[in-house]
């Protein structure tokens, strides 16, 4: 059972989706350690729930998506207290959105900066709106990004671009955002969620274990076992009963039912 009362966070169960808000936006939405606890609990609970498809991340407010990390709790760590941050958070949060087998879409309403990008980045897919700005400014506090940021950003946009970003730690539009790869889509700020579930119902209306195997396999091709992979989550669809949907509707010309006993 996904609990649905956090202090940082607020969860809505929509159908198969589950929406999960990070909720400071007096912070702008500012990852602390207690949000980022949250985070894990309620995320690894929605992957748990069978009646989950997806899941919806995203910042209260209209402000900030999330701002960044909540500076103050480490600004006075020394390098094994920072060694322990980036690796808890990764571990904890960062990796399991990663490595998610479920579809999970950053909805991205303003200031994504720092571990905030990096939140977005370790999503599936990531939705902005046209007033969004994205950043990693790490620099310009003597610190790089620790979640993950220089190695995902790389994999999406490319070593040159990613090299300027993180090195000039500049905060750029989500029109440029999505002229460099770093999201899917850019919306009106009134259009984002509505554009998010219809990517979402687009995704939900495919066989759930061949998602999950995509997912897995896409992953993989960051990693050097990348075509083995693939294979291997290629040849498992096949003989399953999903399998036989698609294929029975597709020869059929008729829409795929994967939802049916």
């Amino acid at each position: 059972m996904i609990q649905t009362e956090y202090k940082n966070l607020m969860i809505a169960i929509e159908g198969s989706t589950c929406f999960i808000t990070i909720n400071r936006a007096d912070k702008l939405n500012a990852l602390n350690k207690s949000t980022l606890n949250e985070l894990h609990h309620a995320i690894t609970m929605a992957l748990r729930e069978e009646s989950i498809f997806a899941i919806v991340l995203t910042g209260s407010g209209t402000k900030s998506f999330v701002a960044g990390a909540d500076i103050s709790e480490f600004s006075n760590y020394d390098a094994e207290e920072g060694k322990a941050l980036a690796s808890e958070g990764q571990s904890k949060v960062f990796d399991v959105i990663h490595n998610a087998h479920k579809p999970i879409i950053a909805a991205v309403n303003g200031y994504a900066l720092g571990g905030g990008l990096e939140l977005a980045l370790a999503c599936h897919i990531r939705v902005a709106s046209k007033t969004a700005k994205l950043g990693l400014p790490e620099v310009s506090l003597g610190l790089i990004p620790g979640y993950g940021g220089t190695q995902r950003l790389t994999q999406l946009i490319g070593r040159g671009l990613a090299m300027e970003f993180i090195l000039t730690g500049e905060m750029i539009s989500a029109d440029r955002a999505y002229e460099l790869g770093l999201v899917n889509h850019v919306v009106a700020p009134e259009e984002l969620m509505k554009k998010t579930n219809e990517l979402l119902d687009t995704i939900k209306s495919k066989s759930p274990k061949a998602v999950a195997g995509a997912i897995k396999a896409i992953n993989a091709s960051q990693s050097n076992s990348g075509y083995e992979t693939e294979i291997e989550e290629f040849s498992k669809r096949f003989g399953t009963d999903e399998f036989k949907e698609g294929v029975g509707a597709f020869l059929e010309k008729r829409k795929p039912d994967f939802n049916k006993k």
